[in-house]
């Protein structure tokens, strides 16, 4: 059952990372470089993953 329930909270974390660097990127692209509307799905992927693996794993350290 504790297994079920980290699976579920790595998958939504990365999810919602996965979004947020999206957004973030395709914004930076749009006014700071000027690049038009480009998001960076390298980046996005990488922090999404590290994320999404970490913040569960500690939350589930400290209880």
């Amino acid at each position: 059952m504790k297994t079920k329930k980290l699976i579920t909270q790595i998958l939504l974390t990365f999810a919602i990372t996965l979004v947020t660097a999206g957004i973030v990127t395709l914004l930076w692209n749009l006014v700071i470089d000027k690049a038009g509307i480009v998001i960076d799905w390298k980046t996005s992927f990488v922090l999404a993953i590290i994320i999404g693996i970490v913040i569960p794993l500690s939350r589930t350290k400290d209880k």
